[in-house]
């Protein structure tokens, strides 16, 4: 539990979608940290795992502004220094094992983080 979110991991990789569909299927959604807390505690499966993981974040239409899955875009950000660098070709966020994150194609298999 971090503050008001509950947020867990089986342990899967999986691409981003099939992340999305796997966090829906037991009635959560993938994880979007909102404050440095909830951040840490996505973190916390990351290294226990030793994986990285998508974010519920994707690349709005104009380049380097991420928006929340409701299209908001996101208030509290932890990008590594210099990213987001796709610059429109990579919309999809993943967090590293040291809580940082960088702008990513879809396409990769990551750690399945979800919310309640």
């Amino acid at each position: 539990m971090v503050g008001e979110k509950m947020i867990a991991s089986s342990g899967k990789q999986e691409e981003i979608e099939k992340s999305n569909s796997s966090c829906q299927a037991v009635g959560g959604r993938i994880a979007t940290p909102m404050n440095e807390a909830e951040n840490n505690g996505i973190l916390s499966f990351l290294k226990k795992y030793n994986q990285y993981a998508y974010l519920g974040l994707k690349e709005g239409p104009v380049p380097g502004i991420f928006h929340y899955s409701n299209g908001i875009p996101a208030v509290y950000t932890y990008w590594r220094k210099n990213e987001p660098s796709g610059k429109g070709q990579e919309k999809c966020v993943e967090m590293y094992t040291d809580g940082q994150w960088n702008d990513k194609g879809c396409n990769q298999n990551r750690l399945t983080v979800c919310e309640w």
